[in-house]
């Protein structure tokens, strides 16, 4: 099996298991669970349930173990991208090719289902049921990162920062601030939440975050130039709506060209960290991946 055919492995038990878990049970709030089905099952590219599953693997963990905290994280990044197309946020109307969450259902059903999606994460992350073969510490400790990463000191405070920016800032300190935080911290928790599954040591653990934080920003300035450059059939959203809105970025801060060579670089640094772990051929592939993707 080459590593394309084992990441669409992956993918495909990530989205059996958030099939089980977004089952509708009773005829309560029907529309709410399609509206969170809708997003969730619209063509994500599940990257941090697979850096998640594959940090544990490498560190010695049972992957099949891990997968609800997989589901738990895509669902937290899904919730995060139906409040991003809010018209008080991004007012984006597409999304991969479909019509954003609000505009197919209304802006308070998606408020709503990306409301459900955080909680329901945290539920199947603090269910016993789903933990029976972690211990009750291990499984606090790996939701305890992702949560931290949510929230405040991670991805919301990292929009907050991209919404309301401080006046006087340097461009650049701004820029890397608000995507270490609004991009990096959920990528970086899925790592280490990986590590943690399988209880690897702090070598490990620092190991996964250096590789994590370094593709992390090299993944939003691929994305900051495909929204410059891309092909909006491929991205699945029309092109240049970080310009048309304004919006700081890192090839406005750096240039296009600038913004190639740092993601090599970051790519290359993401690449060496990973000489903690014996069996790291598929997470190098993926680092490589992403830096060369068109989506």
């Amino acid at each position: 099996m080459d590593h394309q055919q084992r990441f669409d492995l992956t993918c495909d038990k990530v989205d059996e298991a958030l099939k089980r878990f977004l089952t509708q049970s009773g005829t309560s709030a029907a529309l709410l669970f399609e509206a969170m089905r809708y997003s969730v099952f619209g063509g994500g590219k599940r990257i941090r349930p697979v850096l998640l599953l594959e940090f544990c693997r490498v560190s010695g963990g049972e992957p099949d173990s891990a997968l609800p905290f997989a589901c738990a994280l895509e669902m937290i990044h899904t919730y995060s991208l139906i409040h991003d197309d809010l018209p008080c946020m991004d007012n984006d109307d597409m999304r991969r090719g479909r019509p954003t969450n609000h505009k197919v259902y209304s802006e308070h059903t998606a408020v709503l289902a990306g409301d459900a999606l955080l909680n329901l994460a945290f539920e199947i992350m603090l269910d016993p049921a789903n933990t029976r073969d972690i211990s009750a510490q291990t499984a606090l400790t790996a939701a305890h990162t992702i949560a931290r990463a949510s929230g405040v000191y991670g991805m919301a405070g990292g929009q907050c920062l991209d919404m309301d920016r401080v006046a006087g800032q340097a461009p650049a300190q701004m820029v890397a601030q608000i995507h270490a935080l609004k991009t990096g911290a959920l990528i970086s928790a899925a790592a280490q939440a990986g590590c943690v599954l399988a209880r690897a040591d702090e070598k490990k653990l620092d190991a996964a975050n250096a590789y994590a934080c370094n593709i992390g920003l090299a993944f939003q300035i691929k994305d900051d130039l495909l929204d410059l450059e891309g092909d909006p059939d491929k991205l699945g959203k029309p092109v240049g709506s970080d310009a048309a809105g304004h919006k700081l970025t890192f090839p406005s801060v750096y240039g296009v060209e600038h913004c190639g060579k740092l993601i090599s670089n970051l790519t290359g640094r993401a690449i060496e960290a990973l000489d903690a772990f014996e069996d790291a051929s598929f997470l190098t592939w993926l680092a490589q991946r992403l830096a060369l993707r068109e989506r």
